[in-house]
């Protein structure tokens, strides 16, 4: 029993209230019982040169109105997107979360909910994930779903250590087009295993992605598991999934795809067009957006590499009295399994944001879906025709078919232009030099996104605002 706990009850207080901070009495009495005279015979180990013989130079503590007042003030230097326009994306995006989806996802028996390790008191849960890998494998038209990744960046590096454990080769080959995070989280996990990333250099410039194609042909030979794409790629384009798959199995490696789950609304399945493996981002599927998460990847493959899986699968069963019942099963990670036996050291999963993505494709059906990518597409097409006929305005990729992303070349620096956009209450597009600045036909580029919440009214703001920023109106 806690010394406080003790103390408390001589004096009569039986509730347990182990939160409260340990008294004077009870330092005394725990110094005691493990047989020493003072704190500082703890510190004994520690050289005396790397100990802190002050106090820190710390503020007065706060009282509760106080705090909240400090924290309401450093919150309020963040960006908030009740209070402006976003044209920002780059892997996370400003889709409608129906109100159905925080309803039920906040309940209690989901929201506090732990891991379901004990089936019998979490069928609720269990349902639920079960659902969502049922959702991924229609809306991928692959065979298999697992219960969730962290991210799709992680969702990326796991697929590709798949694939190197499947095929036991060393090298994967991926487009400079993915999102520079993934192939950084990428090669982190590759960089640390000993294997090898090949990156395949971007082109396409001025024309379309199939000279991006063209070269990937000499990155790729019997070393090669896998190949890496993205659908749409990093700049929104919309690429030939096809060719990439084809190229891959043409030297016995995998093609692994990372979809916008939203495109798919429109665009073929990446299970369609024979892909091995495919993993995404579903922040949009029924997620807020969120400076640093959280996030939900999606992972799913064919029936036949279900041994290679990483994370947990749920699946349903029969019971002895012959009712339908949820479990985990398959669940390979290394804390479930001998480490050397193990497919990955994915710990958890992200089950409340898959829950969230349950609802939302729930809530939407197939027809939503396509509405909304419908109406993500149109809007930003019409947004590219506008700000392409601005003077100072280029298109970067002017042949390349584009889902609701683009990229802009701009006669005066992003860094400049987002400035005085986010005075008008906009929030600009991803300034493209900072992940390319060695590319000089990405110079000065910006990218913009727009999805179904954006109005006309929104982008005719944007355009007339961007029109008097480079200069082309009075301000």
């Amino acid at each position: 029993m806690p010394p406080l706990t003790r103390s408390l009850q001589k004096k009569g207080v039986t509730k347990n209230v182990t939160y409260l901070s340990n008294t004077v009495e009870d330092r005394t009495e725990m110094l005691e019982a493990i047989g020493i005279a003072s704190f500082d015979n703890l510190l004994e180990p520690i050289p005396e040169n790397l100990r802190l013989k002050t106090l820190l130079n710390l503020p007065p503590a706060l009282d509760e109105s106080g705090l909240l007042r400090h924290l309401n003030k450093m919150a309020g230097r963040n960006v908030n997107l009740e209070a402006c326009i976003s044209f920002l994306g780059a892997g996370v995006y400003d889709h409608f979360r129906p109100a159905v989806v925080a309803a039920l996802q906040g309940r209690g028996e989901f929201a506090t909910s732990y891991t379901p390790y004990q089936p019998e008191m979490s069928q609720g849960m269990l349902q639920a994930i079960y659902e969502y890998q049922t959702l991924i494998c229609t809306l991928t038209w692959m065979d298999l779903a697992n219960a969730s990744m962290y991210d799709a960046a992680t969702g990326v590096a796991e697929a590709a250590l798949m694939a190197i454990h499947i095929l036991d080769r060393h090298d994967v080959v991926v487009t400079e087009a993915m999102h520079p995070h993934y192939r950084q989280v990428l090669k982190t996990y590759l960089d640390a295993t000993g294997f090898n990333m090949v990156t395949v250099p971007l082109s396409g410039f001025a024309s379309d992605t199939s000279s991006e194609f063209e070269s990937l042909s000499t990155y790729i030979n019997d070393r090669t598991a896998c190949v890496l794409f993205q659908q749409p790629d990093f700049f929104g384009r919309v690429i030939d999934q096809k060719e990439y798959v084809e190229a891959a199995h043409r030297v016995g490696a995998l093609a692994i795809s990372c979809v916008d789950p939203i495109s798919l609304g429109l665009l073929k399945p990446p299970g369609e067009l024979d892909v091995d493996i495919v993993v995404g981002e579903g922040q949009s599927l029924g997620n807020p957006m969120g400076f640093g998460g959280p996030l939900l990847g999606f992972f799913a493959c064919k029936k036949k590499f279900v041994r290679h899986f990483p994370g947990r699968i749920v699946g349903a069963t029969v019971d002895e009295s012959g009712n339908r019942g949820y479990t985990m099963t398959l669940r390979t990670r290394e804390q479930d399994i001998r480490r050397e036996k193990a497919t990955s050291n994915i710990c958890t999963n992200q089950a409340l944001l898959a829950l969230a993505a349950t609802i939302y494709l729930c809530e939407l059906g197939k027809a939503g879906m396509t509405q909304v990518s419908d109406l993500s597409l149109q809007k930003a097409h019409y947004a590219y025709r506008e700000l392409t006929a601005l003077e100072g305005v280029e298109a970067v990729f002017p042949q390349s078919p584009f889902f609701k992303e683009f990229a802009l070349k701009l006669s005066k620096p992003v860094v400049e232009v987002n400035r005085e956009l986010l005075k008008a209450g906009i929030l600009g597009g991803l300034n493209l030099d900072t992940y390319y600045e060695n590319n000089v036909n990405l110079a000065n580029t910006t990218l913009f996104c727009v999805t179904e919440t954006r109005t006309r009214e929104d982008i005719d703001l944007l355009v007339s605002t961007l029109k008097k920023v480079l200069g082309n109106a009075s301000v």
